[in-house]
């Protein structure tokens, strides 16, 4: 039998959503609705869900009317949670798909991409209705819910990633920490992306779906001694996303809040909890409710190169830089990742090479903390930066190198991989002193200084401006972390 229900929301921070009810052996239920101009971010309709279902399936469609130029159209976010509730930190959390897919399911022994197997427990579900962007004339949905009744079968223990491989020891390895696969927005499975990753030269990656923990236990034969998979999150909120990176598998955090609701410090110390790092991802990204607003006390690093080198990049390195000036507290290290969703981005453009003790979960991450790591647009570009002074002192990337304030100090890069490219040091005062590589691309620069004319140092390497008569610099092939003096 097909139970159909219609209404129109109220006022926005006040909408009454009539509840889905399968009373009387009713298979499917259809609700429609209009969500106004102004309605919360997140909009829940009750699901009651009886005894004895095996399945629950979820589908919905809605209206994109005409706008008028400059004005956003309708964009509708999906997820659920289960009978175990929607309170903060989400402990009935099952899934979301934000606006990827238009039908999801869920039963004990499999679920949709971006949603997570178990048992559908009789009691009151929500389906989690998130209005993205609203036209003017309201945004018009049908949600469709269907169960399907039998035995429940069992749920398999998810088989997480393990914490190490086979590395090297002490050295540089190589790591993009923000990719989609299918299990949020993306369209690469895992299986694709763990051999993109390999093709790249990567020795890490990190997963990191958009609001969901679900593609944690997606890697089962795809790692291996030669890839490191960390688990995480973009936690995706209406102010800014962020990277949890690293998180213990099965780790889920929170995103329903904004700037304004003073909470993101209360998950940002779940994610550490949880053994992982806070990254703000593309900052200064201009996509509806992407651009980073909640400051960077909490922060541990800072994606500051998002894909392939755009305006929005070169606006975030010089934020960043802006931040180095004092270095002599707590500096917040960059770090760089492809958020690669589909063909033709490609994973490890651009990648972070962190020197960490071995290839472990635990010292990727003491690197990455420490800001022991340069970013590079591929595995063709390798760095070696550092400073010294007198008597035996010496510093690399992300240390201070602690000498006189009138001592001098010698910074030198090597870089090979970067043929055309252009070196840049670049210190509190601007960028002091530049030099061209040879045209193989390797070779090195060198530049002498003190404290007292440089608080920090970092590289730069450039690929030749696309247009000169404009004065703005060329992409970046790679840059390092500061090294700071006295």
């Amino acid at each position: 039998m097909l139970d159909r229900r219609e209404f129109v929301a109220g006022a926005a921070g006040a909408l009454a959503l009539p509840g889905v009810s399968f009373a009387g052996g009713r298979a499917e239920v259809v609700v429609r609705g209009t969500l106004p101009p102004g309605s919360p971010d997140y909009v829940y309709v009750p699901v009651e869900v009886p005894r004895g279902v095996r399945e629950l399936r979820v589908a919905y469609a809605y209206e994109r009317p005409a706008v008028p130029a400059g004005t956003q159209g309708n964009a509708l976010d999906i997820g659920i949670f289960d009978e175990r509730g929607t309170g903060p930190g989400g402990p009935g959390f099952r899934g979301w798909s934000g606006g990827a897919r238009s039908t999801f399911f869920l039963r004990a022994d499999a679920a949709t991409p971006g949603y997570l197997p178990g048992p559908v427990r009789a009691g009151t579900w929500h389906l989690v209705l998130g209005p993205y962007t609203v036209a003017p004339q309201g945004l018009a949905y049908t949600v469709t819910v269907g169960v399907v009744y039998g035995p429940a079968g069992a749920t398999p223990r998810p088989v997480y990633p393990p914490q190490r491989a086979r590395g090297r020891g002490r050295a540089w390895y190589r790591g993009d920490c923000h990719l989609h696969s299918v299990y949020s927005d993306g369209r690469r499975t895992p299986a694709e992306i763990a051999a993109a990753a390999r093709a790249a030269g990567l020795d890490f990656i990190n997963t990191s779906e958009h609001n969901t923990h679900a593609a944690h236990g997606a890697w089962e034969g795809l790692w291996g001694d030669d890839l490191l998979v960390l688990t995480g999150e973009e936690v995706t909120t209406r102010t800014g996303h962020v990277v949890a990176l690293g998180t213990d598998p099965g780790t889920f955090v929170d995103w329903r809040y904004r700037a304004r609701d003073n909470r993101f410090a209360r998950y940002a110390r779940e994610i550490r909890r949880a053994g992982g790092l806070v990254v703000p991802a593309h900052p200064h990204a201009t996509c509806v409710g992407c651009s980073w607003k909640f400051g960077f006390a909490e922060a541990d690093a800072v994606e500051v190169w998002n894909g392939p080198w755009t305006p929005d990049d070169e606006v975030a390195l010089a934020d960043w830089d802006g931040t180095l000036g004092a270095g002599r507290g707590r500096w917040t290290p960059a770090m760089g990742s492809s958020d690669a969703h589909r063909e033709p981005q490609r994973v490890g453009e651009p990648q972070t090479v962190v020197l960490a003790d071995d290839l472990t979960r635990e010292a990727v991450l003491d690197g990455l903390r420490a800001g022991r790591s340069y970013v590079a647009e591929s595995s063709a570009v390798s760095l070696a930066f550092s400073a010294a002074g007198g008597r035996g002192a010496h510093a690399g990337i992300g240390e201070r190198l602690r000498v006189a304030r009138d001592a001098p100090v010698t910074v030198r890069l090597e870089v090979t991989g970067a043929p055309g490219c252009t070196v840049r040091f670049v210190t509190d005062q601007g960028v002091l002193h530049t030099a061209a590589l040879p045209a193989s691309g390797t070779g090195g620069a060198e530049w002498t200084t003190a404290p007292a004319y440089a608080a920090y140092v970092r590289a730069e390497v450039r690929h030749p401006a696309a247009a000169p008569a404009t004065g703005l610099p060329g992409a970046l092939a790679a840059f390092t972390n500061p090294v700071f003096l006295g």
